[in-house]
Parts: structure tokens; C-alpha cells; sequence
């Protein structure tokens, strides 16, 4: 009976059968259906382009590998991928009308997996496990490269090795004093001489800078000094090749225009900077003017632009030629040629092989009679460098490149702009006008957009560097830059002394201005370690910002406001602890930073206070009325969120009697060593001795949140970290 009324009741009599039978699944439909129409019409809408995306992807997939783990997590990456794009492609299936959902699913998936491929196995390929501890010891070696560097009175040597134990192949790295150069000292050259070898080191402390990561994937085991005199065991080939051509033009250069203004013109020759003072690159890094002195798109810009019009007009005058060949076309490839022979010469570094790579693109553009300048020629550019150097993406670099021509292309191709550039009837003075404000414009919003790049990495920013470079880039490119140019050539003939005057006084100005512009108050900009999320926000909201067309691409601000707000309320580390337990630093005593050891090394001390965000010069504690020091520990007693800390800081190694170091321990909250300290010394808190640091590396230490960062925390377990 009840089998019967169940079966002989119609659907339409029952709602609750009819609901679940029909209308639930053809809601559920019919949302998925109107959510698929919805991101089909937005993507339509706000100018979706493929290109660019598939790149952002790959390098998302290169980012992922970085910042996960273990292999275990970065094969779950992988599958993830591509249950993906099973899914996508089975929406194709079984929707045909949404090919255009499923096939940026799948190709965004399959770009995403094959970047952290990439990289994984570039790591794979190139990696160099390094040296297990420092040695002082007697090597016999081939000379790879070598990068003179007079301001530092050192030349720099790339050697190729075997391990003495082991017998396997090690590339190592090591500085010759200048007084021990030799002329054969240079590639090819068998040589031997005794180093003190040490491995690559980690960062110092959360957030500094990783040399480990960047000698791993050059394949370098170590560095060192040499000692002693080098002797020569076989000299090198007879002099040619690139390397050799550059040096032979920087050496040519700085003899013929002498002083700071040689070293410069040195570099924009041909790419060596060695020579160049530190106080003139910190002038210049803090002018916001350092991109002038690294080769990249501007210098490689300038020079295919130059090559290109010089080639069309003496081709024009060559009528065969003329009648029967494309002169854009042929003149393009000229150009082509000068910037692949530029970007060799002066050392194939990312952004210039970057700005090649695009400049080529553009004249193909040109001679095709496509738009020269668009966000695919950027795409192709960065995924060429990424396929090639995957790991350029996490360095400041790539990052800074690639970030400049976005904004400008960004930035040209809106509306407001092209309508504030578009040819109209007016006056010389007038067009010359606008042009200088939509430089300063342009320069403004390129600032903004490299900050954040340039706090995440140096934890400094010039502040003036828009300004600066109002009156720079064109006095670099269109009068540095040809000068040097047309004294090397009239050099040929012995004519080049007054143009070599005219271009050394052209980059006395430039010095000019950025010492003037870095001396001046508020110049340069401190801030904490601001953390990898914070930065992920800011790319983010600037990717979405450049990458979409219209009001939706404003949507950017809200990622890259929360984290420009999140940064300026970001904590200042009380303390900071170097790997090794000797440096340590003290924050936010009277606005001041105070240091354990009154050290020599501008570079430990460089790292406390950039980290820090402090100004100024640090104090030791020794000097410090707060601190209490003896001669093998000092001890501080600190406040914060009301609680009062006390830190006892080992100085020595000197023996120390054990009961009384197991009362000093007893009453103090941190006890930071560079050595092992016994079991009996409990700390109320948190015992940072060898023996932790071994393992977690340089530490933050923040008292009023009560946390610890370590460097252990963003290695995970990538070759170039021997902690875990």
C-alpha cells in the first residue's frame, strides 16, 4: 500500500520529491551556469590577455617552489596543478560553450606546474653543495673568469678545483690582493696558491641578504681570500674573447678620463664596475639613480635606438639598396645586432639580457608594423629569462626590471595619458612642457612601484630618486651616453680628447647630483624586514593593477594599501642575533642601536641596522650607561609592554666558573653565546648558544609580541641550507 501511493503519486503532488528530483541539481546548474557567464563576462570586460597571465603563472609556480618546503610538499604543488586541469578539461566536455573557462584553467595550471618543474630541476642540475667547514689550505686550480676590482685594491678570480678528499669538481670563488696580480692571471690560467676558504653564508639574520641561495644555483662551494703570492703553473691561451675585449675597453676608458667620471664611464662602456668608490654607489643607490650604473634597458635602449637611426640613414644613402630592400627592416636587424653585441660585452647580466631580449622584440614589431610596445613583449621577455635563470625571480633584479617596464607601459597606454600626450597645435615650449611633466609623472609612479621592491631587499629607499632622475636619465642618454660613444671612435683616429673632456664633465654633473640628492634630509628611507606576505601583497596588488584595463584594475589599491598600512605598523625587533652568536643588536633603546662587539665589519653592522630600520651610527655596549659589561659577558636590562627583560650576551670564550655561570643564567630571561654553553644554564626564557644556532641560524627577536624568527623557517629543505 505504501508502495503503491509512492509510486502512483505524480512528481507535481509531492514538492518535497519534485524539489530534490528536479529543482535542486537544475539550480545548482543554473548558479554554475550564470557564475561561469558572470567570470566569462568580466574577463571579457576587463581587457583579459593571456600572455601576460601564463607568465605571472609560470613565475607563481617558481615562487611556490621557493617558499614550500620539502620535495614532499612541492609533488603536492604539482598534482594540485594538474587536478586542475583534469578539471578544466572536463568542463570542456561537458560544457562546450565555456572553452574559454577551461582553457585559461588549463593552460594557467599547466604553466603554474611548469614553472616549479623548472626550477626544481634547475636547482637539480646546477647546485653546488659547499664546503662542510672554513679550511686554510693549498689549491691548484684553472682560472675560470676574472673581474678586476680596483676601488676594493682586489681582483676577483673564478676558479674551477677538485676536492682534495673527494676528488669531485668545485667551482670556488676567491680575491687576489692587487699587489699578487699578475698580467697571466686571467682565464685559462693554471694556477696555486694558498686560501682561506670559508662556505657561502646564510643570511645573517631574518631577512638579509642569501648568499648561500644565490652560490648555489651559480654553483659555487666557497669563497675566500688568497694569501701569499700566486704562482702561475700554466698560463693561459693568448688574450681574446669577450672578457678580455671588456676589460681592455674599461682600462682604455678610465686612462682617458680619470677620477670618479672614468669609473662611470667605465661602466657604461662596458658593464665593469669595479672600479667605481663605495662612496659613489652609495650615493647613487640613495639618489635612486643606481640603475644608471647596472646595464639594463635604458643603456641597452639607448644604444639599439642610436644604431637603428644611424643605420637607416646611411642605408637611405646607398640607392640599390634602397629600391630593392625594406631599409626599416634591414636597419632593425643592424639595431638587433649592436644590442646582442652591447648586452655580451658588457656581461649578459638579467636586466640587460631582459632589455635585449625586448628591444629585439620591438624592432620585430617595427619592421612587422605591429605595436611596438605592449604587455605580451614584456611577458615573452620575462618568461625568456625565467625558462633560462628561473631563480632571477626571487632576486632584486628581475624584480626591479621588470617592474619599471610594466609601469611605464601601464602607465603609457591608459587613457588620461595618451589623451595628455596626443599631438596637438602648440608651441615648441608647450610640447617640451608636457613632455618633462609626464617624465616627472612617470618617474613618480615608477618610485612608488619600485618601494616596496626595494625596502623587501635592501630595507632602504631613496626618496628624491623621481627628481633625480628627471634631470639624470635624460643627461645619461642623450649626452653621457653618445659622448663616450663618439670618443671611443674618434679614439681610433687620436682624436678623442674633447670628447672625452665633454663627457666627463656631463658625469661629474651626474655625481654632482646624486651626492646633492642623497645629502639632503629624509633622503633615505629605513624600514624593518617587512615578511614575505606583506610582499606578495604589494606584487599582487600591482600585477592586478597593470595587468587588467579599466575601473577593475583599481581593485590593486585595496591588497597594496592593507600592506602598505600593515608595514608602517610593523614592530621594530628588540633584538638580532647573528648566526653565528657574535654580532647582536639591540633596538629601540632611546632610538638608538646597540651593538655587543665594537666590530670592524661595516657589513654585520650594515645588516643590524637596516633590519632594524635605525639611522645613525650603532653604539657598543660597553659604552652604554643601561649595560653592565665585564670582560667576557655584558648584561641589559630592557623594558617592554611593561616587563622587564633581562639579556646576558657572551663576549669570550674564556673558561668561566660553572656555578657562577649557572647564577648569571638563572637570572636572566635571554642568554645569547657564541659557544656551547653547559646544561646547567637555564634561562627563564630562551637559550640562543652554538648549539641552537647551528640549527635555526641568525634570529628576531620580538619581547612585547614574546616571538622568534629564525632563518631555519624560510630554508625549508633547498640545498643551500645545511641547517636542516
Amino acid at each position: 500500500m505504501a508502495g503503491r501511493a509512492l509510486t502512483e503519486i505524480p512528481m507535481g503532488d509531492s514538492p518535497a520529491v519534485g524539489d530534490a528530483a528536479v529543482q535542486r541539481p537544475w539550480r545548482s546548474r543554473v548558479k554554475l551556469s550564470s557564475i561561469a557567464a558572470g567570470i566569462e563576462e568580466f574577463l571579457a570586460n576587463a581587457g583579459f590577455d593571456r600572455g601576460p597571465w601564463l607568465t605571472v603563472f609560470f613565475a607563481a609556480g617558481i615562487a611556490t617552489w621557493f617558499a614550500l618546503d620539502n620535495p614532499f610538499q612541492w609533488v603536492c604543488a604539482i598534482a594540485a596543478a594538474f587536478l586542475v586541469i583534469t578539471g578544466g578539461r572536463a568542463m570542456w566536455y561537458e560544457r562546450p560553450e565555456r572553452a574559454e573557462i577551461s582553457l585559461a584553467l588549463t593552460a594557467t595550471a599547466l604553466v603554474f606546474a611548469a614553472g616549479l618543474a623548472t626550477v626544481w630541476a634547475r636547482s637539480e642540475m646546477v647546485g653546488a653543495a659547499a664546503i662542510s667547514k672554513p679550511a686554510f689550505t693549498q689549491i691548484t686550480a684553472r682560472v675560470l673568469s676574472r673581474e678586476d676590482q680596483p676601488s676594493k685594491n682586489r681582483v676577483r678570480l673564478l676558479l674551477a678545483m677538485r676536492d682534495a678528499e673527494t676528488g669531485t669538481a668545485q667551482k670556488v670563488r676567491v680575491n687576489v690582493p692587487t699587489a699578487s696580480d699578475q698580467p697571466a692571471l686571467r682565464e685559462g690560467a693554471v694556477i696555486k696558491l694558498n686560501a682561506r676558504l670559508m662556505p657561502p653564508a646564510p643570511p645573517m639574520v631574518p631577512g638579509a641578504y642569501d648568499f648561500a641561495r644565490t652560490a648555489w644555483f651559480l654553483g659555487l662551494s666557497a669563497t675566500g681570500s688568497a694569501s701569499g703570492e700566486v704562482e702561475i703553473i700554466s698560463p693561459p691561451a693568448p688574450s681574446g674573447g669577450i672578457a678580455s675585449l671588456q676589460r681592455s675597453i674599461s682600462r682604455h676608458v678610465r686612462s682617458q678620463l680619470g677620477g670618479a667620471s672614468g669609473t662611470i664611464a667605465a661602466a657604461f662602456a662596458s658593464g665593469d664596475r669595479g672600479a667605481i668608490s663605495a662612496a659613489d654607489e652609495e650615493a647613487m643607490r640613495d639618489a635612486g639613480l643606481t640603475h644608471l650604473l647596472s646595464i639594463s634597458g635604458l643603456h641597452v635602449s639607448a644604444v639599439i635606438a642610436a644604431t637603428y637611426m644611424l643605420a637607416i640613414r646611411l642605408l637611405a644613402l646607398w640607392q640599390w639598396l634602397a629600391l630593392r630592400v625594406r631599409l626599416p627592416v634591414a636597419a632593425a636587424a643592424i639595431a638587433a645586432l649592436g644590442g646582442i653585441g652591447y648586452t655580451l660585452l658588457t656581461g649578459a647580466e638579467v636586466p640587460t639580457v631582459r632589455s635585449c631580449v625586448g628591444a629585439v622584440l620591438v624592432l620585430i614589431a617595427l619592421a612587422l608594423g605591429r605595436e611596438p610596445l605592449s604587455l605580451r613583449m614584456v611577458a615573452v621577455a620575462a618568461l625568456f629569462v625565467l625558462v633560462l635563470w628561473p631563480e632571477s625571480l626571487v632576486g632584486p633584479s628581475f624584480q626591479l626590471s621588470f617592474s619599471a617596464v610594466l609601469v611605464i607601459i601601464a602607465l603609457h597606454n591608459s587613457a588620461p595619458v595618451r589623451a595628455f600626450l596626443a599631438p596637438r597645435e602648440e608651441s615648441g615650449l608647450a610640447r617640451a612642457g608636457r613632455r618633462t611633466v609626464m617624465l616627472l609623472v612617470t618617474g613618480l609612479a615608477i618610485e612608488f612601484a619600485l618601494m616596496p621592491i626595494v625596502m623587501f631587499h635592501f630595507h632602504r629607499a631613496g626618496i628624491y630618486g623621481a627628481f633625480a632622475n628627471v634631470i639624470a636619465i635624460p643627461l645619461v642618454t642623450f649626452l653621457s651616453m653618445p659622448l663616450i660613444a663618439v670618443a671611443l671612435f674618434m679614439d681610433s683616429f687620436g682624436a678623442g680628447a674633447p670628447a672625452w673632456w665633454l663627457a666627463g664633465k656631463s658625469l661629474d654633473l651626474l655625481l654632482a647630483i646624486a651626492h646633492w640628492t642623497a645629502s639632503r634630509p629624509g633622503a633615505v628611507r629605513l624600514m624593518p624586514e617587512m615578511g614575505a606576505g606583506l610582499f606578495m601583497a604589494f606584487i599582487a596588488g600591482g600585477l592586478w593593477l597593470v595587468l587588467w584595463k579599466g575601473k577593475i584594475r583599481l581593485l590593486g589599491l585595496v591588497p597594496a594599501g592593507i600592506a602598505a598600512l600593515v608595514m608602517m605598523g610593523r614592530p621594530v625587533p628588540d633584538i638580532l642575533v647573528s648566526g653565528d652568536g657574535r654580532h647582536v643588536g639591540i633596538a629601540g633603546e632611546a632610538g638608538q642601536m646597540l651593538t655587543l662587539r665594537d666590530s670592524t665589519s661595516s657589513y654585520a653592522q650594515d645588516n643590524l641596522m637596516e633590519l632594524a630600520g635605525l639611522p645613525g651610527t650603532p653604539i657598543p655596549l660597553s659604552k652604554w650607561p643601561g649595560a653592565r659589561c665585564s670582560p667576557d659577558f655584558c648584561v641589559l636590562t630592557m623594558k617592554r609592554e611593561g616587563r622587564i627583560w633581562h639579556v646576558m650576551m657572551a663576549k669570550t670564550r674564556n673558561f668561566v666558573e660553572r656555578d657562577a655561570l649557572y647564577e648569571a643564567c638563572r637570572r636572566s630571561d635571554i642568554v645569547i653565546a657564541d659557544r656551547y654553553l653547559p646544561a646547567n644554564c637555564h634561562p627563564k626564557w630562551l637559550r640562543a648558544d652554538r648549539n641552537m644556532l647551528q640549527r635555526s641560524g641568525g634570529l628576531t627577536i620580538y619581547l612585547g609580541e614574546g616571538s622568534i624568527e629564525t632563518v631555519a623557517q624560510r630554508q625549508g629543505e633547498h640545498g643551500w641550507w645545511r641547517g636542516w
